[in-house]
């Protein structure tokens, strides 16, 4: 995890511009670079550095003897980059993962490069002798990236939005910043003036197709290609923990979030066991945060108990989550109601595991949700079909929504985020399951998962068949949820008159609510005019719901009655 910033053909001097690359210096606390490309004197790179691996040779722009003519500047990790090796006999001068993306380039350009990367990342790829410069960013966002890209061919890129909001071109602020797509790369020509110009923009990868670096995988083939339950659960439980293995690639300390739920309890104890299996020499770390005896602290401690990690509790109280909202609004780039009142214990936790552990590299469940049908409104999906269209438009969005969040509330205190549950090869598998297999059964939403380790003794049965929570409910108490908290408070601050006006005020994406009017004027100080970057709130479907939290659904409340 790092921090990542370019320009090409600025017309500002540079040392003042590069003041906007150290707002993104908590992604990297190991190290800064910033440096000039030879022979266009407008254009530079930013670099901040969290050192994970190869921590002697990792800095960048990376630039190899063999290519000199190649700069790359990367946040990610490339998991397969030792298979790529081997399969194309590639000769690497550094440890540095990222140092395979010079050699694809070469070998086979930046379709092929793009495709065949097993991990997560955004890069910016500069070749000065054929004059282009390539930006792309993994299948699901889990790396962030912004551009703007002016139209006298001025661009910027970075990690996060607030690393360009301030730069200054031809006497003026840049406008338009927007977030890179994921599963997509860019070309753009590079002209004698450092300046760019935009050829194409192309979607390299889908989450419903095999990515193509299937081929070069620790797991080559799967048993057997049918439908049959058994065979289902027993890929689902082989790709999952493919998907945790390849990512204990690191040479700083693994730790895991642990909310007590399924996917973060699956993905403890996954690790857990394969740590064991490969000799790492200390306990893993594992972090809940929650009031006093909230379901998620109890939950998340008997897992602990369970599966044997060295756990840590962070107790939550109602002041110190009130006082970081803003500064997780800034952190976030987002005004999205769900996403702040989830981030505020993810932000507080993160906190907690820079300060007090050496843990860097923190495993999570994110991504779950959205592939597994594990929201408490698919209950409610009209048929399995729908269920499925909704399964991947929500996959599609994660860079908006619990991607974002994950990334951010994480890498505001120098920490690596791994979500296994986004594996290409595990995502691809589970999508390519007919319908009418992963939708909720019983009763019980992500059914097909928790049946899938079910004979695995992997978790206590009562944490493997626990139902739904939100991330942002759990952590309080049953008698009164995190979101009501929230709003008891922010009651006081939002006058009845200004919700009136919010919607001549906040024409776009206007607040319905007195909270959501104060996530939205918080956003519009550090964000001014910049709300399009939230196309809309996330809301539960196929409901008639007025708040995204799964407390106020008709299926949780019956749930906790009984």
């Amino acid at each position: 995890m790092c921090g990542i910033w370019a320009l090409f053909g600025s017309d500002e001097c540079l040392s003042v511009q590069c003041l906007s690359a150290m707002k993104i210096a908590h992604r990297g606390p190991d190290a800064f670079r910033f440096e000039n490309v030879n022979g266009f004197t407008n254009c530079c790179f930013g670099f901040h550095r969290l050192a994970v691996v190869d921590q002697l040779y990792g800095m960048q722009p990376i630039r190899v003897k063999k290519f000199p003519y190649l700069w790359l500047c990367y946040n990610g990790e490339i998991y397969n980059f030792k298979q790529l090796q081997k399969q194309f006999g590639f000769d690497y001068q550094t440890l540095v993962d990222g140092e395979v993306i010079l050699h694809l380039y070469n070998k086979g350009g930046i379709e092929q490069t793009a495709s065949m990367l097993d991990g997560v990342f955004a890069f910016i790829l500069l070749d000065t002798a054929n004059r282009k410069v390539f930006l792309a960013r993994d299948t699901y966002g889990v790396r962030p990236l912004f551009k703007v890209l002016t139209d006298d061919g001025f661009l910027g890129v970075c990690s996060e939005a607030k690393g360009l909001i301030n730069l200054k071109h031809s006497t003026s602020l840049c406008s338009k910043v927007e977030p890179f797509l994921p599963g997509h790369y860019e070309v753009l020509d590079l002209k004698p003036s450092g300046k760019v110009a935009s050829v194409e923009l192309v979607k390299f990868h889908s989450c419903k197709d095999e990515p193509l670096h299937a081929s070069c995988d620790t797991v080559e083939a799967l048993p057997s290609a049918g439908f049959d339950l058994e065979t289902v659960k027993s890929n689902i439980r082989i790709l999952f923990e493919n998907a945790v293995r390849k990512r204990l690639m690191a040479h700083r300390r693994i730790g895991c979030l642990l909310s007590g739920g399924l996917d973060s309890s699956l993905v403890a104890a996954v690790l857990l066991k394969l740590m064991k299996e490969i000799n790492i020499n200390y306990p893993l770390q594992t972090f809940a945060i929650g009031m006093e005896n909230s379901p998620d602290l109890l939950a998340a401690r008997r897992v602990a108990a369970h599966i044997g990690s060295e756990h840590h509790e962070v107790i939550l109280n109602t002041e110190e989550g009130i006082q970081a909202i803003e500064e997780v609004i800034f952190s976030l780039e987002t005004y999205d109601i769900t996403t702040i009142r989830a981030s505020i214990g993810m932000y507080l936790v993160s906190k907690y595991i820079r300060k007090k552990t050496d843990s860097v590299v923190i495993f999570s469940g994110e991504g779950s949700d959205e592939l597994t049908q594990g929201y408490i409104y698919f209950h409610k999906a009209p048929s399995p079909e729908e269920a499925a269209e909704e399964s991947e438009r929500l996959l599609k969005e994660l860079y908006l929504f619990d991607v974002l969040r994950a990334d951010r509330t994480t890498a505001a205190h120098g920490l690596e985020l791994r979500v296994p549950f986004l594996d290409h090869r595990f995502t691809s598998y589970y999508l390519s399951l007919p319908a009418e297999l992963r939708i909720p059964k019983n009763g019980i939403e992500k059914y097909l998962l928790r049946l899938s380790f079910e004979d695995s003794n992997l978790l206590p049965k009562e944490i493997l068949w626990r139902p739904k929570e939100a991330f942002s409910d759990g952590i309080a108490s049953v008698k009164k949820s995190w979101f009501s908290i929230l709003q008891d408070y922010i009651d006081q601050q939002v006058d009845d008159l200004l919700l009136e006006k919010a919607a001549e005020k906040y024409p776009f994406n206007p607040p319905k609510t007195k909270e959501s009017y104060y996530y939205r004027q918080i956003f519009e100080k550090h964000f001014s005019g910049r709300s399009s970057w939230l196309p809309h709130y996330w809301m539960p479907r196929w409901v008639k719901a007025t708040d995204p939290s799964a407390r106020t659904l008709k299926h949780y409340k019956s749930a906790t009655q009984e």
